[in-house]
């Protein structure tokens, strides 16, 4: 009852109706996921592949804050947090299970530590032709620039530049390319 006290009725409806929406997204053909997620307010471009993805925190802006470019490839249990936005250039691909975190938000509004961990959501963007490798997890605010690659399983906490491989926890560079 605390979590709707909190979010007040209207975003547990939202909640309610982006949850049954993104399950007709989750268990469509990926070319009919395009359409759904253009129909919702999302930007989808041209000869992009979206295979079987998740998505978090709809309740607050729905599909608005997500562009997605032309050629894109989002791979399956790919997992985006919406609610800071995020933007893929053209040519991005997503590879299984990566993770895009727009926010961040340690509980209700009592909680004893959001005086020092306020709630924060910031755009995330990758750059046209980047690479995410398998199980990659991207903060907020972070910017990857293009034709950079994100080694499987690093987690990317500051922007990355143009054309180099970052991998690690923290992600660092590792080559440019």
């Amino acid at each position: 009852m605390n979590a709707l006290r909190t979010i007040g009725f209207s975003k547990a409806v939202k909640f309610v109706w982006y949850g049954l929406y993104a399950w007709l997204i989750h268990v469509s053909l990926p070319p009919v996921r395009v359409f759904l997620l253009r129909l919702a307010g999302a930007t989808v471009g041209k000869d992009t592949v979206i295979m079987d993805i998740r998505f978090t925190n709809l309740h607050h802006y729905g599909f608005s804050r997500l562009t997605i470019g032309n050629k894109c490839f989002l791979g399956d249990e790919v997992s985006l947090d919406v609610r800071g936005g995020i933007e893929l250039a053209d040519e991005v691909t997503l590879s299984g299970r990566v993770t895009i975190v727009t926010h961040i938000n340690v509980g209700y509004n009592d909680h004893p530590l959001q005086n020092i961990y306020p709630t924060h959501e910031d755009k995330v963007v990758l750059k046209r032709g980047s690479y995410i490798g398998t199980g990659a997890i991207i903060l907020p605010g972070v910017v990857i620039g293009k034709r950079s690659v994100v080694g499987a399983g690093a987690v990317v906490t500051k922007h990355v530049t143009d054309s180099v491989m970052v991998a690690g926890v923290p992600a660092r560079v590792i080559k440019r390319i």
